[in-house]
């Protein structure tokens, strides 16, 4: 079976960092789109960044120059690096799957991502 899990959520003050991991089984992330999405109390869920299998990155506007995605084939697994954190990115951050060329996508359950003083 499939499995997209998260780690390296917690609780961080204002203007730290955090690194979340997102690790998959089941399937080779090589042939997909990996993203990262959050999800605020009250809010939809939102993409906050992605990344190709080329290697190509996009961004939320309210992300540039503070967080940075990035991937390791070889270790199945993609990566947000998220610095200078603001309480507005408090929300649960879960990892997303698209295949390349199939109808086949996959969420993990998410981990939670706490921005407090």
């Amino acid at each position: 079976q499939v499995q997209l899990v998260e780690s390296g959520g917690g609780l961080v003050q204002p203007g730290g960092s955090l690194r979340l991991s997102c690790a998959a089984s089941g399937i080779s992330i090589s042939m997909y789109t990996m993203n990262w999405y959050r999800q605020a109390p009250g809010k939809q869920r939102e993409l906050v960044a992605g990344i190709t299998s080329g290697g190509s990155t996009n961004y939320a506007e309210y992300v540039k120059g503070r967080f940075t995605i990035s991937r390791d084939n070889a270790k199945n697994t993609v990566y947000l690096q998220m610095n200078s954190l603001k309480p507005e990115d408090t929300a649960v951050y879960y990892c997303y799957a698209a295949h390349n060329f199939l109808p086949l996508d996959y969420w993990g359950q998410g981990t939670q991502v706490t921005v407090s003083s």
